[in-house]
């Protein structure tokens, strides 16, 4: 039973958000599907023992979903009136010829959408989207957000009101209303790919179905909003779609470029390797070929968005065949306009990080301990002690780069991060 609970938790991360999405599209009852869907996911906990797993575990559990929310309705004190979903059950409702014909040919990306209405807050966009579509816990995405579990937990059940209370619909926006919707969804699959590229915990540093899903639902956005441009510009009263299509194109070239370095980032035993020591052989050099030509594209976009810039920064590193031969003049200075435009604690930390590969460590430590100020409470907090025990151990302070590796290893949750920090302070101690 344990084996097929590890097996259910696997097909819950890579299906629920489609199957959710799905049901959603054909109920149009954001409530009745989320129970319709683990109705189908304890269904399948008692079945499969006994038949094996399906095949295709995605549509098992979609066409038993399905099945559950009719029964649902057909149990409901308002059956009468819910007459029109029950006529869902016909073969017919399904065909391709009654499909949605917004132009986004996927359930899923027409659910963030939804999640990403403007009535919610920025805050409930990204929290929503990630638990409900992308299949994270409660517990990953109050990481991802920065907050605690019941926090997030509050938020979630606030968010899933206002969508019931508000009556919005599962629907694409039109042209003229992609704008104020775009920032979220672009954050939300960035967001996922993050929790993917780098786990917040457990015992893996990958989580690969997370990442790939990610780059899927990006080349979704990219295909869209890139085609049929002079159409949606026709439409768009305010003229920003040439502004969308450089965010898409370079959120595609950023995950892209990333995950060209996936192979390389762990070794044989499931160990961190940091950039500089990495095997650039295996980086996989077709992927990041294409990285680079939709970098070139989104860069002369007018006006380059701050994803083309961070997907240059990326080409720049990916570009360079070793460590040493790193532009960091040239990444430094791409932080500066990046955090002109995009002052986040992030970006404040990797331009010191930059600057202080350009200029030496002093100075890197320096615009840390200025971005620690300027940081949220307690914001990136892991992020901002590796870096400055890094600078520490390359200006030559063992003490003070002991003391921030054991902060880190405190604010650690990965078990790869924490072996990694633990390697650090091995070393320090051997000097």
């Amino acid at each position: 039973m344990q084996g097929l609970a590890r097996v259910l938790d696997r097909i819950y991360r890579q299906e629920s958000g489609q199957v959710l999405a799905t049901l959603i599209r054909v109920f149009g009852d954001f409530q009745l599907a989320e129970d319709a869907m683990q109705d189908a996911f304890r269904s399948a906990l008692e079945t499969w023992p006994r038949t094996g797993l399906p095949d295709a575990p995605g549509a098992w559990l979609t066409a038993t979903a399905r099945r559950k929310a009719i029964d649902r309705l057909r149990r409901g004190k308002n059956a009468a009136r819910k007459g029109a979903e029950l006529a869902l059950l016909e073969p017919s409702a399904f065909t391709p010829a009654d499909e949605p014909c917004d132009g986004v040919e996927d359930d899923l990306l027409r659910l963030i959408f939804t999640c990403c209405h403007p009535a919610l807050s920025r805050e409930a966009q990204l929290a929503l989207t990630l638990r409900t579509v992308c299949g994270l816990r409660t517990q990953e995405v109050a990481r991802a957000l920065l907050t605690t579990e019941s926090t997030m937990a509050q938020r979630l059940v606030r968010a899933k009101q206002k969508i019931r209370k508000a009556g919005i619909p599962y629907v694409i926006p039109t042209a003229r209303d992609l704008p104020e919707r775009l920032d979220a969804v672009l954050a939300v699959v960035y967001l996922l790919f993050n929790e993917g590229y780098l786990a917040t915990s457990g015992i893996r540093l990958l989580r690969l179905e997370l990442c790939r899903e990610a780059i899927r639902l990006a080349r979704l956005l990219h295909a869209w909003f890139c085609a049929g441009e002079q159409d949606k510009k026709r439409l768009s009263s305010s003229g920003t779609v040439a502004d969308m299509s450089s965010a898409a194109t370079g959120l595609l070239a950023l995950l892209l470029l990333l995950d060209a370095r996936r192979a390389a980032r762990i070794d044989d035993r499931g160990d961190i390797v940091p950039l500089d020591e990495q095997d650039r052989t295996r980086w996989d050099r077709a992927m990041i070929a294409e990285g680079t030509a939709l970098v070139e594209r989104a860069m002369s976009m007018k006006p380059v968005d701050a994803y083309a810039i961070q997907a240059a920064i990326t080409s720049l590193h990916c570009s360079a065949t070793t460590a040493a031969e790193t532009d960091w003049p040239q990444i430094a200075l791409l932080y500066d306009e990046l955090h002109a435009r995009t002052p986040t604690s992030v970006v404040t930390l990797n331009r010191a990080v930059a600057w202080s590969m350009v200029e030496g460590p002093g100075l890197g430590l320096r615009l840390l301990a200025r971005a620690r100020v300027q940081a949220p409470a307690g914001e990136g907090r892991l992020a901002y002690e590796l870096a400055e025990a890094d600078m520490r151990r390359r200006s030559g302070e063992p003490a003070e780069a002991r003391a921030a590796w054991l902060r880190a290893r405190r604010l650690a949750e990965n078990e790869a991060v924490v072996r990694f920090i633990d390697r650090r302070i091995k070393e320090i101690g051997e000097d």
